[in-house]
């Protein structure tokens, strides 16, 4: 087995080569990528990825000129098409999600955060059959959310991650999901509850979506909920106090404390007549002892 060695170029032999030796070079006159012979093309080849290029049309060019070096040597690179290809579709995946994102709504905002309890019983319980019942829940979290007006920013595992620009219909969404999880038939007749949790703030919306500590309060009040249980903070409850749903009562929970939080968050439970109302203290840290 013959192995090529690639000549070392030295700084000297390097200065004497013309641009049209290099796939690269910036608009600083850098250059980038030595394609004077084979070897150096079989090199520019496993290191077109770890190069920073500019902008994605120098990228381009850079690779249109190394595959053009290849061909007149003979390479033939189906190990660096390949994976140009999937970089390729990558970046248009997140670049399709950064324009989505930069759709949803901004100011204040009402998160809704829906999460299955006990997801590992139930995996545990219908093994395989778990994926059908996951792909339903979540069926029945879109249509409600998307009925309410509301629109889906993210989905892990058992979780929905959802906003609404009125903080009444992320209420509605809440209350119809409840509503429809408590009268589906599930598979082995098997129980299935979500907890969900609402929260109104004003968080910053960047191009791979919300952060602030909106986002993190959200998420801790949905956490502190129990399965069939619809959760708010006290700024979803006034956001929405003014214009409840008929029928709908919130039960103050009192003063808690959310893990990672700073200060005590105020919890209210969403009451209805036809939802189960009685549900253990909500899922937060126990008050240090003290001394």
């Amino acid at each position: 087995m013959q192995f090529q060695t690639m000549t070392y170029l030295d700084a000297k032999t390097r200065g004497q080569l013309p641009n049209s030796a290099f796939a690269y070079v910036d608009s600083g006159g850098r250059r980038r990528l030595p394609i004077n012979d084979e070897a150096h093309v079989r090199n520019a080849l496993s290191r077109f990825n770890q190069t920073t290029f500019e902008d994605e049309a120098a990228r381009d060019r850079a690779r249109t000129k190394l595959l053009n070096a290849a061909k007149k040597y003979g390479i033939v690179p189906v190990g660096f098409i390949t994976g140009q290809l999937q970089n390729v579709r990558i970046r248009g995946e997140i670049e399709a999600r950064a324009s989505e994102v930069r759709t949803l709504p901004t100011g204040s905002v009402t998160f809704l955060l829906a999460d299955i309890e006990d997801s590992t019983g139930l995996v545990r319980n219908l093994g395989d059959r778990y994926s059908g019942l996951l792909t339903n829940v979540r069926r029945l979290l879109r249509g409600a959310i998307r009925k309410a007006g509301g629109r889906e920013v993210d989905t892990r595992a058992d979780e929905m991650f959802a906003v609404f620009k009125q903080a009444a219909s992320a209420l509605d969404a809440a209350l119809v999901i409840q509503r429809k999880v408590l009268v589906t038939v599930w598979p082995g007749d098997l129980r299935v509850r979500v907890r969900i949790g609402l929260h109104t703030g004003r968080p910053t919306l960047t191009d791979t979506g919300y952060v602030g500590i909106a986002v993190h309060t959200a998420a801790r009040v949905c956490f502190a909920a129990h399965g069939g249980q619809i959760m708010l903070s006290r700024a979803a409850r006034d956001a929405v106090v003014g214009s409840p749903a008929a029928g709908i009562s919130f039960r103050d929970l009192g003063l808690h404390q959310l893990q990672g939080l700073p200060g005590l968050e105020a919890l209210f439970q969403v009451e209805a007549s036809d939802l189960p109302s009685e549900f253990p203290p909500p899922r937060t840290p126990a008050p240090a002892a003290s001394k």
